[in-house]
């Protein structure tokens, strides 16, 4: 049986004569545009975009990173956000890989910058670090930063991870960590998941015993750094060391 042709419509000879989807384009000129203006000038849905066109090659993906940074709250806490939230949020495998991969990419040139010179030297670099670090946990993190003789790192370690408001912390495990890795110096750090990165009685006790069973031993206790959502504190600079 011979049949006639059905007739096409109007948009589906539109679609016909062009069968490369629209952002296949975009692609191209966000790309471009990013590297003759630079990543800085990219707003973040777009630099979120280019981070996951690798996850999704012949998918558009701007309403994904929109989306992401709603849920989350911003590009910071969605680089930020545990692989398990990222997956909950919708992205594949390939998606939560190339984030995680990035924010890792990122924190290790910073790193990288505190190996090369004094950290008591590059205060501002040391908070923008440490915030990028963990200003966006979800759960208290400690972190110690182990220094030589003169102030360089070391090395860069999390000690414990703990619950939304506390974490637990061994003094004789610190310095016996800082005594293995032939450290002068410590700087301890950690966040508040809640924002206010206000010492407890609690963050106090601690700093005050890790610096008792440092000093006899030859290990000097800079600081310790409390890191919030927004802005951090000092104990040293509140006078509690």
């Amino acid at each position: 049986m011979i049949s006639t042709p059905r007739r096409r419509k109007p948009k589906q000879l539109a679609e016909a004569a062009n069968e490369t989807p629209h952002y296949f384009g975009h692609r191209e000129r966000l790309r471009q545009r990013l590297i003759d203006a630079g990543t800085e000038n990219l707003p973040d849905y777009e630099l979120l975009e280019v981070i996951l066109f690798a996850s999704n090659p012949r998918g558009d993906v701007k309403p994904v990173a929109k989306e992401l940074l709603e849920h989350f709250g911003g590009f910071a806490a969605a680089m930020s956000a545990e692989p398990d939230a990222l997956f909950a949020a919708g992205l594949g495998l390939a998606g939560v890989a190339a984030i995680k991969s990035v924010r890792e990419a990122a924190l290790r040139l910073m790193r990288a910058e505190l190996h090369e010179r004094p950290v008591v030297g590059s205060w501002d670099k040391l908070i923008d670090y440490c915030s990028a670090q963990i200003a966006h946990g979800k759960v208290e993190e400690f972190h110690i930063l182990f220094l030589d003789r003169k102030n360089v790192l070391i090395r860069h370690e999390r000690q414990q991870r703990g619950t939304v408001d506390h974490t637990p912390v061994y003094p004789r495990e610190v310095v016996k960590r800082a005594l293995e890795l032939e450290a002068s110096a410590l700087i301890l750090v950690h966040n508040h998941p809640s924002g206010d990165p206000t010492p407890s009685k609690a963050d106090i006790a601690v700093t005050q015993d890790i610096k008792k069973a440092a000093a006899p031993l030859g290990v000097v206790l800079h600081d310790h750094l409390i890191i919030g959502r927004n802005r951090h504190v000092s104990l040293r600079d509140l006078g509690l060391i």
